[in-house]
C-alpha cells in the first residue's frame, strides 16, 4: 500500500525542530496588526496554510497567526476563518481575531491565542519516532470529543490532518478548520491540491464530495495512524495491536462503515468508575501523558519566545503573499 507522508517522515530521527532563534523573522514583516516572530512549521512542511508566531507591536499579545498558501483562494480561506469562530471547546484552538471582512482588499488571516505548541509531525521528530500508545489514546480521545461536539452542532471540521494537530502541555489543539473546503469548492476534485495531506483526505472528499462528519472521522483515523507509525496510510499489521481495530474502522472507505466521533471517543477512553460525560478525554491527560522530549521542546519554545524582542521599526504592512520571515 502506498504511504502518504508528512513533514515528520523526512525529519532526521530525534531531530528537534528549528527554534524561534534559529528561524527569526525580519523585524519589519507584518500581517495585519501583528509582527511575525517565527514560523511554526519547518520550511517545506506540507501544511494547509502558513502559520507564524506573531506579536502585537507593543509586545502585549502573542498569537498563532494563519494565512493562506500562495496560489490558494483567499476569499474561501477568509470564509472558513469566519465560520471557525463558532467552533468552541477545550480541544479546539479558538479563532479570536480575523482580517477585517469589510475590507475586500485586506490580506486574509486569522489568529488564535498562542500557547507553546508543536505540530504533531514535529513532535514525532522531537520524540524520535512514533508516540507511545498512552499519548495516542489521549490525543485521539480529546480530538474525537472536540469533533463530536462540533458534529452535534451541525458543523464539519473538514481540516483534520497530522499538521492540523498541535500538542500542548494541556492537551491537543485542533486547527486548520475548513482546509478541505478552502482548497476547492464542492464538486471539484481535491486530489493533489496544495496543503491537503492525501492520506488524511477521505475518498468521498478527494473526489469533490461535500465534507461531512464521517470524513472528519476518516481524517482522525489517519492522524492516529500517523502518530502510531509515522505515516497516514500504514499497513494494518504496522498498527499497535490494541489500536488496530479502532484505527482500521476509521479508515474504512465506505463512510457508513466508520464509527461516529462519539463512539470513537468512547473506544479510546473507556469509562472508569470516576468518569463523567464531561471529562472522558481529560481523564487520559494525566502527568506523563506527553513524552519527556516533547515536554522539553515545549519548554524551550516558551523560553525562546519570551526572550524574543522585536526592534521598533516604522509602521509597515506587508501583503500576505509577501509576508514571509527571512530564510532560515
Amino acid at each position: 500500500m502506498e504511504r502518504s507522508r508528512t513533514q515528520g517522515d523526512s525529519a532526521p530521527s530525534g531531530a528537534a525542530p528549528r527554534t524561534a532563534q534559529d528561524r527569526p523573522a525580519a523585524p519589519d514583516r507584518r500581517i495585519g496588526p501583528y509582527r511575525l516572530i517565527t514560523r511554526l512549521d519547518p520550511p517545506g512542511s506540507a501544511v494547509p496554510c502558513r502559520r507564524f508566531v506573531a506579536r502585537t507591536p507593543d509586545g502585549g499579545r502573542t498569537v498563532l497567526l494563519s494565512a493562506p498558501l500562495p496560489g490558494t483562494d483567499p476569499a474561501r480561506f477568509a470564509a472558513e476563518a469566519t465560520a471557525a469562530r463558532h467552533l468552541l471547546g477545550p480541544w479546539i484552538a479558538p479563532v479570536t481575531d480575523i482580517a477585517d471582512p469589510a475590507d475586500p482588499t485586506a490580506p486574509a488571516w486569522y489568529a488564535t491565542p498562542y500557547v507553546p505548541a508543536l505540530p504533531l509531525p514535529v513532535a514525532l521528530a522531537v520524540h524520535g519516532g512514533p508516540l507511545p500508545e498512552a499519548t495516542i489514546r489521549a490525543v485521539g480521545a480529546a480530538l474525537a470529543e472536540g469533533l463530536a461536539a462540533a458534529h452535534s452542532q451541525g458543523l464539519t471540521h473538514a481540516g483534520v490532518s497530522p499538521a492540523a494537530v498541535l500538542l500542548t502541555a494541556d492537551g491537543p489543539k485542533l486547527t486548520c478548520f475548513g482546509a478541505v473546503r478552502a482548497a476547492a469548492a464542492d464538486g471539484e476534485p481535491r486530489t493533489g491540491l496544495p496543503g491537503l495531506d492525501p492520506g488524511s483526505l477521505a475518498p468521498e472528499q478527494a473526489s469533490g464530495g461535500r465534507p461531512r462528519p464521517p470524513g472528519d472521522v476518516f481524517a482522525l483515523g489517519a492522524v492516529l495512524a500517523y502518530a502510531a507509525t509515522g505515516h497516514t496510510v500504514p499497513e494494518r499489521e504496522e498498527l499497535p495491536p490494541a489500536l488496530r481495530p479502532v484505527v482500521s474502522s476509521c479508515l474504512a472507505r465506505d463512510p457508513a462503515d466508520r464509527p461516529t466521533a462519539a463512539a470513537l471517543m468512547a473506544a479510546l477512553a473507556p469509562p472508569t468508575p470516576h468518569q463523567t460525560a464531561l471529562n472522558s478525554a481529560g481523564t487520559l491527560l494525566t502527568p506523563g501523558w506527553l513524552p519527556g522530549r516533547v515536554v522539553a521542546a515545549l519548554a524551550r519554545q516558551s523560553a525562546e519566545l519570551l526572550a524574543a524582542e522585536l526592534p521598533v521599526v516604522p509602521e509597515q504592512t506587508v501583503p500576505t503573499e509577501h509576508a514571509t520571515p527571512a530564510r532560515a
